[in-house]
């Protein structure tokens, strides 16, 4: 049997018959709902509200969590629905990451009773919106410098600083804030606080003039002495391991994301080589075509082997932090040279919004850096392979 130039392993073979229908549903819906609009999103620098409730509605919104409204699909499937929403653009993906993976899950894992019951629920259909703010301009992958503070005014905690690279600050409804409490104690100091974006003193302005990431809104959060209640603070959770434990939630979704993105751009270059006749046939029929096709359509694959390996060991519990950064270091880089790869196969067209490729590819830009640099999976990786930290 030829492969499918699609799936040329065979590797959605090993899917369950759930996971291969959460796969259709969200590939169809992105498909009728999303592709259509996209190129305009990303044009105009927007993307609507509303898309919220149709993802929603097919219980894409913090997916991969139990109770309160949530799916508690298995990791493998959410994977599944981060690689169709990429396949139309990052920043689709970046919008139910936030949202699922960043927003939902630290409710969800650190907050209360009372945080769980307001704020899960109505998140999960879209009716509500949370963001994510802890980077900061001078604190990205040192986030333990951060500058945002929390202290105690009576039985309030009064919250002043920045946050900066939001998705979706500026339509959120609650955002999960870290603020450090006691400066002397070091990054033991922060804490996560529940805020209600509607809280006085607590503003969202839109990042403008991007050229990355352009289907997706991204904010500077601005806390000037935000009162908010004691029982606002994720009771337990101290330091950097409440914020870490959501990034690498959010970023085992990139790494399947990342090979939706390079999908995408392979099947947009292979589709038109077939089509584009120069010197009186298919450019398909020339072997340095052939050879570009094959090099993309072999890193694909390879992509999707780590994504789908990654997806079942966290389906088993058994996860390491430094594979989930093997996986999103491997797959971005993979996906930015399929998509450059891909962009010489159309030549000019290429960097038209006419096919998806030069969108892609100024995505996987942004994609490269954000929830964590490559450098620092890298090092990550280094520190698994020698028991050596070398962050500093």
């Amino acid at each position: 049997m030829v492969p499918d130039p699609s799936d040329f392993l065979a590797v959605d073979a090993e899917l369950t018959a759930e996971e291969r229908d959460i796969r259709d549903a969200v590939r169809d819906y992105a498909a009728a709902e999303l592709a259509p609009r996209i190129a305009e999103w990303y044009e105009s620098n927007t993307l609507p509200r509303d898309i919220a409730k149709g993802l929603g509605s097919l219980g894409l919104l913090g997916m991969h969590l139990e109770g309160y409204g949530c799916a508690g699909t298995n990791a493998t499937s959410y994977g599944l629905a981060c690689r169709e929403l990429e396949a139309v653009d990052s920043g689709l993906r970046s919008f139910v990451s936030v949202q699922g993976s960043l927003a939902m899950f630290a409710i969800h894992r650190w907050g209360t009773e009372e945080h769980k019951q307001t704020w899960l629920p109505r998140m999960a259909t879209g009716e509500a919106l949370g963001c994510f703010g802890l980077t900061e301009a001078d604190a990205g992958s040192d986030p333990g410098s951060m500058r945002t503070r929390a202290r105690r005014d009576g039985d309030d905690w009064v919250l002043d600083g920045s946050k900066m690279w939001i998705t979706n600050g500026t339509l959120a409804d609650v955002a999960v804030v870290w603020a450090q409490t006691d400066p002397d104690a070091g990054s033991s100091g922060i804490r996560g606080f529940v805020v209600p974006t509607d809280s006085p003193g607590f503003t969202a302005n839109e990042v403008k003039h991007k050229l990355s990431l352009r289907a997706s809104l991204t904010a500077e959060l601005v806390l000037e002495g935000v009162r908010l209640p004691a029982d606002a603070m994720f009771p337990e959770v101290t330091g950097l391991k409440g914020p870490l434990s959501c990034l690498n939630e959010a970023r085992y979704g990139i790494l399947w994301g990342a090979v939706g993105a390079a999908r995408s751009c392979y099947e947009a270059a292979l589709s038109y080589a077939l089509d584009r006749e120069q010197f009186g046939k298919p450019i398909a029929g020339f072997q340095l075509t052939q050879r570009k096709l094959a090099e993309m359509v072999v890193a694909v694959n390879q992509a999707s082997l780590t994504a789908a390996r990654i997806g079942r060991l966290k389906d088993a519990h058994e996860l390491h932090p430094a594979q989930v950064s093997f996986g999103k270091m491997a797959n971005v880089h993979a996906a930015l040279d399929v998509a450059r790869t891909a962009r010489t196969v159309l030549g000019g067209n290429g960097i038209t919004l006419e096919y998806p490729v030069f969108r892609h590819m100024t995505n996987l830009e942004t994609v490269l850096t954000y929830e964590g640099t490559e450098e620092m999976h890298a090092l990550s990786i280094g520190q698994a392979l020698t028991g050596l930290a070398a962050f500093r």
